[in-house]
């Protein structure tokens, strides 16, 4: 991938961010909603980052994803995201929050929790993502699906499930080809349209 502009980093920025929250206020998620362990959820937020998301996927719907995990007893949602820090100086990065956060009003208008047929392959995937989240893994900003060493929020699910034995992913990755901004990158629709998760809840604010 090849950023050589302002224009482009801004591009790319747009592709996969669908806002840039700083407190959660309300959440779109509706009181007593049963989460459970490898959930994989789906928002889309009403910032022009979130529009430019969805207009560059020809499938979209939503444009930021995460996967539930069960944490000392609490479920909670791990997600890679850039422009969420939790203090000063904190590095764009896989993050762990409360379902509450993730679902925030501030940068959700819609959302769905969609499900796996078979829990235990949720669960799996659930503690695959906690493994990642523990390595402290860094945001990618080149959204390189081959370099696990930094991550993105469709690939930190989709590599949950992969070493969970699920595949969610299509085979080949979506190229964005614009004027200063070449990246071939997957989106949350790829996992939303995979086939193997059943939707069990759509809100909205």
């Amino acid at each position: 991938m090849k950023t050589t502009t302002p224009f482009a980093a801004l591009l790319l920025a747009l592709l996969m961010v669908s806002c840039r929250e700083s407190q959660p206020q309300e959440s779109i998620l509706p009181a007593g909603f049963e989460l459970r362990a490898g959930d994989v959820v789906f928002r889309r937020g009403g910032s022009m980052m979130s529009r430019s998301v969805v207009a560059l996927d020809a499938h979209g719907r939503y444009s930021h994803v995460g996967i539930v995990v069960d944490s000392s007893g609490h479920k909670m949602v791990i997600h890679a995201v850039p422009g969420e820090p939790d203090f000063a100086g904190d590095e764009d990065r896989v993050k762990m929050d409360a379902p509450e956060r993730f679902f925030s009003s501030v940068n959700a208008i819609v959302g769905e929790v969609c499900r796996p047929a078979d829990s235990l392959s949720a669960a799996h995937a659930a503690q695959e993502a906690l493994r990642i989240y523990r390595r402290h893994v860094l945001f990618d900003h080149d959204y390189d699906a081959d370099d696990t060493t930094r991550m993105y929020c469709t690939e930190v699910v989709a590599l949950a499930y992969e070493r969970a034995g699920v595949a969610l992913l299509p085979a080949e990755p979506h190229h964005i080809n614009i004027p200063g901004l070449h990246v071939d990158c997957y989106f949350p629709s790829d996992l939303y349209d995979s086939g193997l998760l059943v939707s069990v809840g759509q809100f909205h604010r």
